[in-house]
């Protein structure tokens, strides 16, 4: 068995479509949920990164699920919703396309990721979980954060600043 948190095990979930993927992340890891934010580009980010948005005092990186993802960008005036996640560096908004239910999921339904799926979905997916009319892929919120975390680290980098916390 698996170290990971909720891969392969009941537990709860707090869903969200990107295209039409639905996706599933651990329940415990999710700060908030909010509609589009304003955003402060970030100059020289990796393309995933859409901006910056100020969450009551706190910086928080947005990252388009989208382009992480390799699909398609959103419908002109299709706005993204903000699912804010917690990480050991702090909070991140993952952009997605719609926010779904938090859902209780069984062990026995849970499987090894597809295939079938693209090759940027895999390598961000845990594993699945077969419910009545569809899969939740589980998505593993620390590889999609970590562009993030390599940008800030090499911003820390190249500014020769002291890299502490």
């Amino acid at each position: 068995m698996t170290a990971e948190p909720g891969a392969g095990k009941s537990g709860q979930f707090s869903t969200f479509f990107v295209a039409d993927l639905f996706f599933g992340v651990d329940v415990v890891r999710v700060q908030e949920v909010l509609r589009f934010q304003p955003m402060t580009p970030v100059p020289l980010a990796p393309e995933v990164i859409e901006g910056l948005i100020n969450l009551r005092g706190q910086i928080v990186t947005a990252i388009d699920m989208r382009r992480r993802l390799d699909l398609p960008p959103r419908a002109p005036g299709q706005m993204p919703m903000n699912m804010v996640v917690r990480t050991g560096d702090g909070a991140v908004s993952l952009l997605v396309d719609e926010i779904g239910d938090v859902l209780d999921v069984d062990a026995s339904t849970y499987e090894r990721p597809p295939n079938n799926l693209n090759a940027a979905a895999r390598e961000l997916v845990r594993g699945v979980y077969k419910l009545k009319d569809r899969l939740l892929l589980v998505l593993d919120a620390e590889r999609a954060l970590d562009v993030a975390g390599e940008a800030k680290g090499a911003s820390r980098g190249y500014a020769g600043g002291d890299g502490g916390k």
